[in-house]
């Protein structure tokens, strides 16, 4: 199963449908995550994405301080527990009860982080949890890193990250995470 992540999208709507439409025809993506700062742009390109979307807003974002949706989620995809957020780290505007990132995947209870914020595309492998920056969409960003997404292949033998260069459609990062090298949980 292949989930493609997108995050700090700001606007930038061309950049988000050339991203859908490589994910779908070059990635054979399935399922689109976008990890906030303008989540509801996915919503403008929908004509595009018909598949299953996950949305989490960004930190900054007015549905943040909303009790009624989710700042930070888990899911089950492919076999794996998958924490989507917008932040790595908890933020000064979370609300009370908001998944902590750092203690959720330092309990094992995740094995993929999936976060945006910082424009700095990365892949880690931190204490055997995979952990996940797809990096912006903007045109210009003055971090200096052009515009990317990620895709995760979440198979059987373990998880492959690839971070994707917007424009050549081609991988500049990968990492793969063994099954066995993760931290074990329960379902």
């Amino acid at each position: 199963m292949r989930l493609g992540l997108v995050s700090d999208t700001h606007g930038e709507l061309e950049n988000l449908r050339l991203a859908i439409k490589k994910m779908l025809e070059d990635w054979r993506v399935e399922v689109l995550a976008h990890l906030g700062d303008e989540c509801e742009d996915v919503e403008a390109v929908r004509e595009l994405w018909k598949g299953e979307l996950i949305q989490v807003p960004g930190v900054y974002c007015e549905h943040y301080r909303d009790p009624g949706i989710q700042n930070r989620l888990v899911r089950e995809l492919g076999g794996y527990r998958v924490l989507f957020t917008h932040s790595r780290e908890p933020h000064a505007n979370d609300l009370p009860g908001d998944l902590n990132p750092l203690e959720v995947a330092a309990r094992g209870e995740v094995e993929v982080v999936a976060y945006g914020h910082t424009h700095v595309p990365a892949v880690s492998w931190e204490n055997g949890v995979l952990w996940v920056n797809p990096g912006h969409l903007k045109a210009h960003d003055k971090k200096g890193h052009g515009p990317s997404f990620a895709v995760l292949a979440l198979e059987e033998k373990g998880v492959t990250a690839y971070l994707v260069d917007l424009h050549a459609g081609v991988s500049f990062a990968e990492h793969f995470a063994p099954r066995g090298g993760f931290a074990r949980f329960s379902f």
